[in-house]
């Protein structure tokens, strides 16, 4: 009788909302005390799927389709976490995280220091967030700068589909309160798609990563800018100007030896962000950068953001308030040249 072969789990290419939603399904089923609550995320799956089935597999009685209510939403889930709950708590569009603004900052935010450090809060509100698909103002905002600002909350933003399922994994078990920026232009983008682990594993907050290598200038963004940085080094590659890009992934907490280091070799920097740039999380990198790299700095720090007004509908008048590779190359030449 022949032995039976049991082969090997395979690993295969998942997209960027394929890694979270197994993220999802993951946590869910390994912690009991894990509950989901959102606007449509039950029987409709949420507007993009990220939550697709996890309802029918977990019971109404852990995946709560919630009223339209970001506030009701964020204060029942910090209940629910005082209660000895983890939850993931979904907002339709990240745009509409303001409705929960107070319970967000006033109480999610706050509660750890309010008792000492007696409390946490393991909640994680995460939502799909950016522009360039069209979305005009209501449906492209990055709003990230708010949170960063407020104490006791952590804030991410991963690119890819390792860090989305990784970094997700990594908040749901956190024990504090994160705020997970989902980029939904790369939700089902093809060409960033890529084979997981099959085996578990998480990707640590606070730790950001050197997507390309380079001599000449340092590229700082995250998200689907850091998309823009690697077409943008590239085509500086053409002309002999080797550029680094740095994909922070994790805002806050903030990984800046990693940046600093980056410096010293470069001495330049650009920050790429798609938020506005008066007080946005571009700024305050460049702060940072002033603070803690200032030696190291051969040029001026410059900063590539979004003009400061909403996002147009209109495709032309949207492409030219967004960072882009042109503006991104631009740039570069001018810290290379100065």
């Amino acid at each position: 009788m022949s032995a039976t072969v049991t082969e090997a789990p395979i690993a295969l290419k998942k997209n960027y909302l394929s890694a979270l939603k197994e993220a999802l399904f993951e946590e869910m089923a390994g912690n009991a005390d894990m509950i989901c609550m959102g606007e449509d995320i039950g029987l409709l799956g949420g507007a993009f799927g990220v939550t697709e089935g996890l309802q029918k597999e977990f019971g109404a009685h852990r995946v709560m389709d919630m009223p339209i209510s970001e506030a009701a939403i964020i204060g029942a889930s910090v209940g629910a976490a005082l209660n000895g709950k983890t939850v993931m708590a979904e907002m339709q569009f990240i745009d509409f995280i303001s409705c929960g603004f107070d319970q967000i900052v006033n109480m999610m935010a706050t509660y750890h220091y309010r008792t000492a450090g007696e409390v946490n809060l393991p909640i994680v509100v995460r939502g799909p967030a950016g522009a360039y698909g069209g979305g005009a103002l209501y449906h492209s905002q990055m709003n990230e700068a708010w949170f960063c600002h407020s104490p006791g909350l952590k804030v991410v933003c991963p690119s890819t589909p390792y860090d989305a399922k990784g970094m997700m994994k990594a908040a749901l078990r956190d024990g504090n309160p994160v705020l997970f920026y989902e980029i939904k232009e790369l939700y089902r983008k093809r060409e960033i798609e890529e084979e997981l682990p099959v085996d578990d594993y998480i990707v640590p907050l606070g730790k950001a990563a050197i997507r390309r290598e380079g001599k000449d200038v340092t590229f700082v963004s995250y998200g689907q800018n850091v998309y823009h940085c690697l077409e943008a080094a590239t085509q500086l590659a053409e002309e002999g100007i080797t550029a680094e890009v740095i994909d922070i992934r994790s805002l806050v907490p903030l990984d800046e030896e990693t940046i600093v280091n980056s410096i010293a070799k470069t001495n330049r920097v650009v920050v790429v962000n798609e938020a506005p740039m008066t007080c946005g999380f571009a700024g305050e990198l460049v702060a940072r950068i002033s603070d803690s790299a200032f030696e190291y700095l051969d040029a001026p720090p410059v900063r590539v953001t979004r003009m400061d007004t909403p996002v147009p509908w209109a495709k032309p008048l949207e492409t030219y308030v967004l960072p882009s590779v042109d503006k991104i190359v631009t740039a570069a030449k001018r810290v290379v040249k100065f």
